[in-house]
């Protein structure tokens, strides 16, 4: 019998269903429908002893379509009713996992009676990374046949693990390196006698202790740990109510969940994700980097040497300071020994990775690769006299990329005699662990080169987000008007530690004092001494960071910036002199500071990120407000579960935020002037998307 989306073999009574979805055998509501039918089939066919469910091309599925959920399927049936099915028939299933077992997916192998899987499978429950948790049985089964403490680590946790960890836990049944189906299929028939073995009649292992310590570790409901409470709730019934109670439990958490404003942020930044990857007039690419150089060896330099190593690619460092690329090389081999200590890496992987980078005094070493990343000085002068020395010895074909995070694309490539092989890749610190790469495209780069570079962001695992060319692309530009509301509310009366309180409290790691003292004032200062050389401020500049950096207090790095350290303590201290020089630089320039309440430094801060967000889509610089959000979130720790800066302005509602923009215009001037697109939006009722 040939399906659509799934197909039913049957060979000496063993019936196997094959789900063929790609590109990751999601479970929509077509393969859904289709999955009922064949169960139905094989339990009313007393020539079937037992099942099989297996995924076709290496993968046996992804979980949900999310694009599903809500949406009727062709015979009424859900991935709950296919799974009871399973659970109240008579004959045994065998799941035949390879490849991926994720969400659904798990959820559906753990209805069956045994499980056989590939080495190389990895299996998990990340429903809570889109606000949601296991509605399919997942709270249930899964600490009946793993225990209590485990099944709450990956449900809460949302991280997966390899088959051989899922097999010590027992919710593998035995591990193959032959054809995982056939392997199923004998397996089924050796166990078809022995009757079922339902996840659900197993003894629980495990106590209300585990549920108590998981809620300590969670995040407060409000500020993002609502899907997590709700799994532990979950969870919980597993221990206080019958079975079939505890799914009904589980279903109305789980459509609470899904309800939820936090889930929706999630899954906006979830699909916004995919679609950084589509760009029009871009034309698809499946670019992969063998060879590279990365010229400079500090901190982003040594990080995206790390990233490309991570990414399979052999890259040589390049520094004309033999002592620089003697303090790189020990750094990028602590980074990684430190990784492997941790669990996070084997020793075998860790030697494959350093095994890929190499280290060089002269440009020489980057005659021959495949793709040139600079990281140099953040400099127009230092970065052009690279470019044009890489133009002369450069392959015809190569890359030419600047990891400039601020300066102009076309002034760089300008120097160059191929302007359309050379682009911006916009790293974020430390690189080889933040997930974005900011794309910026100059005015001759070439379409084919962004489709480049989009597949290299995926063979280094990035999230690779293409933005116009500005000064400071989508995220730095963005960035400054946070900055300098940050700034002049220090200003007004503000201190430090409550605007970094504050904003952590709206959901941030850190505030925006704590996070320049640890990436160092000095970087910002450079920046803030160009722009205003090249275009001076239209009205009021504080100068408090400006005064820090002439005192040489830059950070952490020095025991003193916003904050001071004591020695070998990063913890972030108030300190008084601070204090002083900021009611200092307020009566010079004339300002009464007064009490300035939490709710007006959000507002501002938060507001004045969206309504430079909205100038950024407004001019063309970002695509979608989805990308901006996108760099928003995971280059800036923005909270997913708000959706990111233009997310979270929809759901508070543009006219409301466009109000208050136009009263802080009114009482703050020239910098509050509303966005075009967010006056046109608010006033239309319209929104991002």
């Amino acid at each position: 019998m040939m399906t659509a989306r799934t197909r039913l073999d049957l060979t000496n009574g063993i019936a196997v269903i094959t789900i063929d979805n790609p590109p990751v055998n999601a479970l929509g509501v077509d393969v859904v429908a289709e999955l009922a039918a064949h169960i139905d089939s094989i339990l009313t066919n007393d020539d079937v002893v037992a099942g099989v469910l297996c995924g076709a091309n290496g993968i046996f599925s992804g979980g949900a379509d999310i694009h599903g959920f809500g949406k009727p399927t062709p015979n009424g049936s859900t991935l709950r009713d296919v799974i009871n099915a399973i659970d109240r028939g008579s004959k045994i299933f065998v799941a035949a996992l390879e490849g991926i077992a994720f969400g659904g997916g798990l959820e559906l192998a753990q209805a069956c009676d045994y499980r056989v899987a590939q080495k190389a499978t990895r299996v998990g429950q990340p429903e809570i990374k889109l606000g949601l948790l296991p509605g399919a049985g997942g709270t249930q089964r899964l600490p009946r046949l793993i225990g209590l403490d485990v099944a709450l680590e990956m449900n809460v946790g949302g991280e997966p693990i390899s088959a051989e960890r899922a097999r010590e836990l027992g919710l593998i049944d035995e591990l193959v390196d032959e054809h995982v189906v056939d392997a199923a299929v004998r397996f089924a028939g050796a166990h078809a006698a022995r009757g079922r073995r339902r996840a659900r009649d197993l003894k629980l292992r495990g106590d209300v202790g585990a549920i108590e310590a998981a809620r300590k570790r969670a995040e407060p409901a409000e500020r993002g740990g609502l899907a997590a409470h709700y799994t532990i709730d979950a969870v919980e019934g597993a221990l206080k109510l019958s079975f079939d109670d505890a799914i009904k439990q589980e279903r109305a958490l789980f459509e609470r969940l899904r309800e939820s404003e936090q889930s929706k942020a999630r899954i906006h930044i979830f699909f916004a994700e995919r679609e950084a990857a589509k760009v029009p007039g871009v034309p698809r690419s499946s670019y992969k980097a063998k060879t590279a150089a990365v010229i400079g060896s500090g901190t982003m330099g040594g990080g995206i040497s790390m990233a490309l190593a991570n990414g399979g690619v052999d890259v040589t460092v390049i520094d004309l300071d033999e002592a620089l690329v003697q303090r790189a090389k020990e750094t990028i081999a602590r980074n990684y020994d430190a990784t492997f200590k941790k669990g996070r890496l084997s020793q075998e992987e860790r030697d494959r990775r350093l095994g890929r980078l190499h280290f060089a005094t002269s440009l020489d070493a980057a005659r021959d690769v495949d793709l040139i990343i600079e990281a140099v000085f953040e400099e127009m002068d230092v970065k052009k006299d690279v470019f044009r020395k890489i133009d002369k010895l450069a392959r015809p074909d190569a890359i030419l990329a600047t990891n400039t995070s601020t300066l102009d694309i076309d002034a760089i490539a300008s120097v160059t005699s191929r302007p359309e092989r050379v682009i911006g890749t916009h790293f974020f610190s430390p690189a080889n662990v933040m997930k974005l790469l900011e794309i910026v495209r100059g005015a001759k780069t070439s379409p084919e080169l962004i489709g480049d570079a989009l597949s290299l962001s995926k063979q280094l695992a990035k999230v690779g987000v293409v933005s116009g060319n500005c000064d400071g692309f989508i995220g730095n530009r963005m960035l400054a008007h946070y900055r300098r509301e940050a700034d002049f509310l220090l200003e007004e009366g503000a201190t430090p530690q409550q605007i970094d309180r504050v904003i952590r409290e709206f959901g941030f790691p850190m505030g925006p004092y704590a996070m320049v003292d640890l990436a160092g004032l000095d970087i910002s200062w450079r920046v803030r001494k160009r722009r205003n050389a090249e275009r001076p401020p239209l009205g009021r500049y504080s100068k408090v960071a400006d005064r820090l950096c002439e005192m040489g207090r830059f950070g952490q790095k020095t025991g003193s910036g916003f904050y001071k350290y004591e020695s070998g303590n990063r913890t972030p201290l108030p300190d008084p002199e601070v204090e002083a020089l900021i009611r200092a630089a307020a009566r010079e320039d004339g300002i009464k500071q007064r009490e300035i309440t939490d709710d007006e430094i959000r507002k501002r801060c938060i507001y004045a990120l969206v309504n430079e967000g909205c100038n950024v889509l407004g001019d063309g610089i970002a695509i979608r407000a989805g990308d901006v959000d996108v760099v928003w979130v995971y280059g800036y720790a923005f909270p997913s579960w708000r959706g990111g800066p233009l997310r979270y302005a929809q759901s508070v509602g543009l006219r409301a935020v466009y109000d208050d923009i136009l009263a802080f215009q009114k009482q703050h001037g020239v910098y509050w002037t509303p966005s075009p697109l967010l006056e046109k939006l608010a006033m239309s009722g319209g929104a991002f998307t």
